[in-house]
């Protein structure tokens, strides 16, 4: 059962975070993935309102049109977490809407070098009806375990099947790569996500 708890910023979620995941604790320098860990198992408000406080802050934090747009957690947000996390850790994401569409984070930052992404990547995946976006926390031999909004509804890690990458992006490290800046070799386990929406 998962309890909901009322924190700081609102509506949170004391979900743990699996095991097998319990490295990205010990992880240093990867302020996006810091950023993300802290927001791991907010989730969406079912009922009439649909409006996790903390997720529609979100929006209001991002500011602009963003903010006077998005008033429900029925809306995709996989897409506004990507962007409250690159924020919050002094990245600029997407600009204004773009920053809700998954699909536009394949201009974000820099390719990985060969399409191929590691610890803290920028994913984009295609989906039936649009795209997802997530970060790389990992892979094994058929999927990227993901760490991303609106997976279940929820900030969670999921398994996307591999051949559903479009795009993976880092952010431009002038003069060199970040030290975290690696694959993460996990075991197969958990069904894979058909559907982040």
């Amino acid at each position: 059962m998962v309890q909901v708890v009322a924190g700081p910023q609102g509506l949170v979620n004391n979900m743990q975070l699996p095991k097998p995941y319990n490295y990205l604790k010990k992880e240093t320098g990867n302020a996006i993935i810091d950023e993300a860990l802290k927001l791991y198992g907010t989730h969406e408000i079912k009922g009439p309102e649909n409006a996790n406080p903390v997720i529609i802050g979100w929006a209001k934090e991002l500011g602009g049109a963003v903010s006077g747009w998005y008033k429900s957690d029925d809306e995709a947000w996989c897409g506004l977490f990507a962007a409250i996390c690159m924020k919050r850790a002094g990245y600029q994401p997407p600009k204004g809407f773009d920053a809700l569409r998954a699909l536009k984070y394949a201009a974000w930052g820099v390719s990985s070098p060969g399409n191929i992404p590691m610890l803290g990547d920028v994913m984009v995946f295609a989906r039936k009806g649009g795209g997802h976006v997530g970060f790389y926390v990992g892979e094994d031999k058929t999927a990227y375990h993901v760490l991303g909004g609106n997976q279940s509804d929820t900030v969670s890690i999921a398994r996307i099947a591999r051949g559903r990458l479009t795009a993976s992006r880092r952010p431009d490290f002038k003069g060199g790569q970040a030290h975290y800046i690696r694959r993460i070799v996990l075991n197969e386990a958990g069904l894979l996500s058909e559907n982040e929406a």
